[in-house]
């Protein structure tokens, strides 16, 4: 069977801003078509530079990076970004709001009007589609935001700990709901957090980071089939790989200062 490339790859890739220390080093990974992936690691370690250069918002200093074979830049139809923040447009309403991708690339109102109501009912929230960002709960509005970047069905979603300023409950309810999600509508993702939980449950691959410089200390395997029930997070095995994550963190933490 003849091998599937890579939908993002990475060849000895580094980093560094302007004459500064490098901010990633000898980076290789390939990512597959329907991997989910996250990279978790201490502060500073890169992972979300690591988003930004597939996203094409910042460039590399050596080595090599390609998107389905592009660069960055050439395939940003091909993927969307969900931030920390929900980064929603505070005049426009939730429909509005998921509406505007589709609105700056042309798209005719009535074709993106009902897209948007499409992509709200599945996250849940077309009850509030006339609310504003402010009338909005911190779940609600990350949940208009994923609404939001799979309204042009990309292939590539990358998330940048977008749930890390929600409490646990809320953060795992939206893990479910992403999985649910990625069901219904496929892409692959990469995803950054600090959570060992939200990385297990979520993904089927795990990059641990280390830092000064920003590299790849370690790539777990998450063997759980999907769909994943919420009781996953209770049985020995997930656990088990919680704490071999857990140990493979404690290996590069850094040292504070006396």
């Amino acid at each position: 069977m003849e091998a599937v490339a890579p939908i993002v790859k990475f060849t000895s890739l580094q980093k560094r801003y302007g004459d500064g220390p490098l901010v990633l080093d000898g980076i290789n990974l390939e990512v597959r078509a329907g991997d989910f992936i996250t990279f978790i690691g201490p502060s500073g370690c890169g992972k979300s530079t690591v988003l930004k250069l597939v996203s094409g918002l910042s460039p590399w200093t050596v080595g090599g990076l390609s998107i389905a074979g592009l660069k960055p830049r050439q395939a940003r139809d091909r993927q969307a970004f969900i931030f920390q923040d929900a980064t929603l447009l505070p005049w426009l309403t939730a429909q509005h709001n998921v509406e505007l991708p589709l609105r700056l690339r042309g798209v005719p109102a009535p074709v993106r009007v009902a897209k948007a109501r499409e992509m709200l009912e599945l996250v849940g929230l077309h009850m509030v589609s006339g609310y504003y960002p402010r009338q909005l709960s911190g779940g609600m509005k990350m949940r208009v935001s994923i609404a939001r970047a799979l309204t042009l069905a990309p292939q590539l979603l990358l998330l940048d700990e977008p749930f890390g300023a929600l409490d646990e409950m809320t953060r795992n309810r939206l893990n479910e709901e992403l999985l649910d999600l990625r069901a219904k509508s496929p892409f692959t993702a990469m995803f950054v957090t600090h959570s060992v939980a939200e990385a297990v449950f979520l993904s089927n691959r795990i990059v641990v980071m280390a830092a000064n410089p920003g590299r790849f200390h370690a790539e777990v395997p998450v063997a759980f089939p999907y769909p994943r029930d919420p009781e996953l997070r209770a049985r020995a095995d997930f656990q088990a790989r919680v704490n071999e994550v857990s140990r493979l963190l404690h290996q590069v933490e850094i040292p504070v200062s006396a």
